[in-house]
């Protein structure tokens, strides 16, 4: 083997190393992106647990609110769902 074909040889072994470790940083590059969207995703989603939590309490309270003010519709609309859920589920 010939001089010229070693460092020809060599010189493509040492673009391949380049390349692995391009391709390496390029990888540890992406694995942070992902950990910090997955964080990001994270707290995003705790936030509208959050929020949806706190308006199921806000509408669960203004529902017994309306319940206390009108008794009587109330207790006839409960009846009339009663019937019409006993109704669908006989069929």
């Amino acid at each position: 083997m010939s001089s010229t074909d070693m460092r020809a040889g060599a010189a493509k072994r040492g673009a391949g190393s380049r390349d692995a470790d391009e391709l390496a940083n390029q990888i540890d590059a992406i694995r942070s992106d992902v950990q910090n969207l997955t964080s990001t995703v994270g707290r995003i989603a705790k936030g509208q647990v959050n929020r949806a939590q706190d308006k199921a309490m806000e509408t669960a309270y203004e529902a017994e609110e309306a319940i206390r003010r009108n008794p009587l519709q109330a207790f006839a609309l409960a009846v009339g769902l009663g019937f019409l859920f006993g109704v669908l589920t006989r069929r």
